[in-house]
């Protein structure tokens, strides 16, 4: 199936502030951050650990919508300060509104192989990691008295065993029961919690780190016979942050296309 042509803006972030963690370079977070400005939102700001990468995010974001749109931050979400810090950039902006939490890492190692530094590595980053994102960003929300919304990315490998991923999939099952309990603490506050759980989005890094045979196999599991877009997966989660999904709340919805 070819690939659809791409959907135009139609304001659903109109006057948000977003903030995007891992949203520098290419794949899910760099689609989430051009979406939510093609979608109105007054700021987006984009943390990420690559300085190389996020300057020329920062550029070519300003070039396209404005200086006064964008502002970036070197931001390890390991570490509480970094984290602190980018939601001090939204501040400046009027506080955030929607918090999007893409930071994760993956790998494949056999369970009979695994370190515990490898096993480690992917929990703090891709579970440890979106929690703190969830904490700072609900705290702030709660003290501002305003609603908002945080969509975390998880993965279909969540749900779905995949040989050599045991750390990649505990960390994303554990996002989305962070996510389910987070909504319910969360709720009676006003701020939505929700998370997309894609399966195979294709961009050059993902290319860069794993082998033709595997990218091949994944693919063929796909009912519509391709790897999806990133800018498809950033669609559903610009649905989840907008009003367009005011009564989901502690949902994880499958952006795939594999077969049951």
């Amino acid at each position: 199936m070819a690939v659809p042509d791409y959907v135009e803006g139609h304001g659903l972030l109109s006057e948000r502030v977003v903030v995007v963690t891992a949203g520098a370079g290419a794949g899910i977070g760099a689609s989430v951050v051009r979406r939510a400005l093609e979608e109105g939102a007054r700021a987006v700001i984009v943390g990420d650990t690559h300085e190389r990468r996020l300057e020329e995010a920062r550029e070519s974001l300003s070039a396209d919508f404005g200086a006064d749109r964008v502002a970036t931050a070197i931001s390890d979400v390991t570490d509480e300060g970094q984290v602190q810090g980018l939601l001090d950039l939204a501040d400046r902006f009027g506080g955030v509104d929607v918090m999007i939490n893409n930071a994760g890492l993956g790998g494949t190692a056999s369970v009979l192989d695994m370190s515990d530094e490898q096993w480690q590595r992917v929990i703090e980053i891709s579970l440890t990691g979106t929690f703190r994102c969830v904490r700072a960003a609900g705290q702030r929300m709660v003290a501002a008295g305003k609603p908002g919304a945080i969509v975390n990315n998880a993965s279909v490998v969540g749900w779905r065993a995949q040989e050599g991923q045991a750390h990649h999939a505990a960390a994303k099952a554990g996002v989305m029961a962070l996510t389910r309990c987070a909504a319910l603490d969360l709720a009676p506050h006003g701020i939505r919690v929700n998370a997309v759980a894609p399966s195979l989005a294709m961009h050059p890094f993902l290319a860069k780190v794993t082998s033709d045979d595997l990218l091949e196999e994944l693919t063929s599991r796909e009912a519509f016979g391709r790897a999806a877009e990133p800018w498809e997966v950033a669609n559903v989660m610009v649905f989840l942050a907008s009003n367009y999904s005011s009564y989901l709340t502690g949902e994880v919805v499958s952006v795939s296309s594999q077969r049951a």
